[in-house]
């Protein structure tokens, strides 16, 4: 689990867009995944002044974790949820099971870099991390899409998050990228599959990963009703007698 060049990149991406990271809850104890001339090269190109000091304090001050790095965002408050204590996590808690009452609409900002793919009750992890966020607060994911078999429980469709990031739920699905994970990737914007009309689909020969940015507009009953796929809830709509 961790913060890669792009797990970076869009947690950078994030701050500029205007997320709050004042109160950040982490799901998993991240750690830094890149080298600091590659964290200096983003920091430049996201406007950081002094970048290299800042690079390699991040990466040195506390054993690769996140946290200096969610300080540079501007967090104040840091927790990290893990089922076990083996990377010193702040609250322990298996996102398998429901989160308590003093934790929902805690945090400015949700972030999952690599977790919710290993956690089996997936739609209940979710929900925690969606009750975990204040109104007007953020969830910022970073998972497997393509080509990861084997590396968690899950890996995921874009459509799985424009689904469960809807109005219904209290959210707004603002942006869905795709990339591969290579140097340099390109970033794709992903337009959600109701809209067009039609499935977004990709045959890709390596690991791919989609990120996540979405907001909390309101306080909703979250699954209330079970997302539908767009083009089957497209269909039965079509079908359905007058």
């Amino acid at each position: 689990m961790g913060f890669d060049v792009n797990g970076v990149r869009c947690l950078l991406a994030a701050k500029a867009a205007g997320v709050n990271f004042e109160r950040s809850a982490m799901i998993g104890r991240q750690k830094m995944h890149l080298l600091p001339q590659s964290l200096r090269d983003l920091m430049n190109k996201f406007g950081y002044q002094d970048s290299e000091q800042q690079a390699q304090r991040i990466l040195n001050e506390d054993d690769r974790f996140a946290e200096p790095f969610l300080r540079l965002l501007g967090a104040v408050h840091i927790d990290s949820f893990d089922a076990s204590a083996y990377e010193k996590a702040s609250c322990i808690h298996d996102m398998n099971t429901p989160i308590p009452d003093h934790y929902k609409g805690k945090y400015s900002v949700v972030i999952d870099g690599g977790t919710l793919e290993h956690v089996f009750n997936f739609p209940l992890a979710i929900k925690n991390c969606m009750e975990m966020i204040e109104v007007g607060g953020f969830y910022i994911g970073v998972t497997p899409a393509n080509n990861f078999m084997g590396h968690g429980f899950y890996q995921f469709s874009p459509e799985l998050y424009f689904r469960v990031f809807s109005p219904v739920n209290g959210f707004i699905t603002e942006t869905i990228h795709i990339f591969e994970d290579v140097p340099n990737a390109q970033w794709v914007r992903l337009t959600d599959p109701d809209i067009l009309g039609k499935r977004v689909e990709m045959v890709n020969s390596r690991p791919a990963y989609i990120a996540i940015q979405a907001r909390k507009v309101g306080n909703k009953d979250v699954f209330s009703e079970y997302p539908q796929q767009s083009d089957y809830s497209a269909i039965w709509k079509q079908t359905e007698p007058e």
